[in-house]
């Protein structure tokens, strides 16, 4: 599962990184208390650097399953991912001449690619060629925009006294790193974790209401989806907006680590079916994910676009990835080797790397976006399965 609520986080009081470079509204002051306990922050320490990834060069004939994708699938992907890249030095050549490239003629594809892109594969800094491959897809809810009858579930707009600190200025060694907090007196404190916010007065912050808190949850885990609202008789989406600065923590971990399922059931349908079957337990399994994802409504056009991902270009079904940003280029082609969820089927693709996640960690660390509608959940969230990574990019003068 993957979050374009998606903040790719770690506690408060060291940093937030934050995923997103979203505009907000101002809105009202939220009326959330500060939580009980509310350590002041104070300047990170700044961690020692990871050791860095490898990019082993290597040749197309060494991808598996390369002659055999239909890359013209990709090609829309990659010159939205061009649309953003093209202002980058290293990229500005190969997408220029990317524009002139036959869109439905495969092998000039393939002739572009092979000429003007070097696949690198990813080694994560431990040795190891694998990783976790997950997936994600966006949801359809069923609402309204005013509280009533099974409506009684709110999706929060982004409340105006969450405070987002750029640490950058101070600590380049930061850059991208945000913390969120709102202010206490003259502290600025950690912001409310998604259990102070269940429990706070967020009255006329709310964007819509839904009537599945379940799935609510699952939304801000999807980071973007589709609400078909009862009341005006439309469909508007639903985009990730801000978070509140905790990091994302896994219930499926959890409820495999207190024994509740088995690391095999522990996927979005088996996690859905033991909330079912405790049903005065969910609002507990809820908040063992601090987190908590704030939206903005857009309008949808045209139902066949995706969603934006990080990048902010609209996602592809089966040719977006979100990755680690801190360890992967976003926006770059990538060649991804994996099998379809619960199957040894070959999954072997280009794809392009365009979304991040909070649960996307890792160099070698890919969700892969489904698309929309009950086919793509049904597979998202069966997806978990082990994979290698290959990164395109532009070949260096010699």
């Amino acid at each position: 599962m993957s979050l374009t609520s998606r903040s790719l986080l770690v506690p408060l009081t060291v940093v937030a990184l934050s995923l997103a470079a979203c505009t907000t509204t101002p809105l009202p002051p939220a009326q959330a208390p500060a939580p009980a306990v509310t350590p002041p922050v104070t300047p990170p320490t700044v961690p020692p650097k990871p050791v860095a990834l490898q990019m082993v060069p290597a040749t197309f004939a060494s991808l598996p399953g390369w002659d055999k994708d239909d890359v013209r699938a990709a090609w829309p992907a990659f010159m939205s991912s061009c649309s953003v890249l093209v202002k980058q030095p290293n990229w500005k050549e190969s997408c220029t001449i990317a524009r002139t490239v036959n869109g439905s003629d495969e092998q000039a594809i393939r002739t572009f690619f092979e000429a003007f892109m070097e696949p690198n594969q990813v080694i994560a800094p431990d040795g190891a060629t694998d990783g976790l491959i997950t997936g994600y897809y966006e949801p359809l809810l069923r609402g309204a925009r005013k509280k009533g009858g099974p409506y009684q579930t709110p999706l929060y707009k982004v409340p105006d006294d969450m405070l987002t600190i750029d640490l950058a200025s101070v600590y380049p060694e930061l850059k991208g790193m945000r913390l969120r907090g709102k202010l206490v007196g003259k502290k600025v404190v950690p912001y409310a974790t998604r259990a102070d916010i269940e429990k706070a007065d967020f009255s006329g912050k709310e964007l819509l209401w839904v009537d599945d808190p379940v799935e609510s949850f699952f939304l801000q885990v999807q980071g973007s989806g589709r609400v078909q609202l009862t009341d005006t008789q439309e469909t508007v989406r639903v985009a990730y907006a801000d978070q509140n600065g905790h990091p994302y923590k896994s219930i499926g971990k959890y409820l495999v680590e207190k024994g509740e399922l088995t690391l095999e059931q522990a996927s979005a349908q088996g996690i859905k079916a033991w909330i079912a079957g405790h049903p005065t337990r969910m609002q507990e399994l809820f908040n063992v994910n601090p987190s908590y994802v704030f939206f903005r409504e857009e309008r949808l056009p045209d139902p066949k676009v995706g969603p934006k991902g990080s990048l902010g270009v609209p996602l592809t079904p089966s040719r977006s990835v979100a990755v680690d940003a801190s360890q992967l280029p976003l926006g770059a082609p990538v060649f991804l080797s994996t099998t379809m969820p619960n199957s040894d089927i070959p999954l072997q693709r280009l794809v392009m790397a365009q979304d991040t996640g909070g649960a996307i960690r890792g160099a070698i660390r890919v969700d892969y976006f489904f698309g929309f509608g009950t086919e793509a959940s049904e597979n998202a969230g069966r997806m978990k399965q082990r994979g290698n990574v290959w990164v395109l990019l532009p070949k260096q003068p010699l």
